[in-house]
């Protein structure tokens, strides 16, 4: 199942996102489907959700901002994002989703 959510190619780790605008606060909540769910606190207006998405995996994986890169989806809630040097288990372990799924009610 992560194999799906995370894998590794020659730029660094692809991560597949499923994002939540507007919501109290930028957090990982879990599993959604095939991605990870991400609930990000900014509008998606003028880039602000995609700004903040990518901040927050900055900070939550210690790598600099610039090394995060949406690579698919900037417009939509379904997002490929590439992580520059990192690998698949790292972005995994870090992110801590081996364990956790979104709950039905979400």
């Amino acid at each position: 199942m992560n194999a799906l959510i995370v894998q590794d190619s020659k730029a660094g780790a692809v991560l597949s996102v499923h994002i939540q605008p507007k919501a109290s606060t930028t957090e990982c909540v879990g599993i959604h489907g095939d991605a990870i769910k991400i609930r990000v606190a900014a509008p998606p207006i003028d880039g602000l959700a995609n700004d903040e998405l990518i901040g927050f995996l900055a900070r939550r994986l210690s790598i600099p901002v610039t090394s995060v890169q949406i690579k698919s989806g900037a417009g939509g809630r379904h997002k490929r994002v590439v992580i520059k040097g990192a690998t698949a288990e790292f972005v995994l372990a870090r992110l801590n989703v081996d364990h956790k799924r979104e709950s039905a009610k979400s």
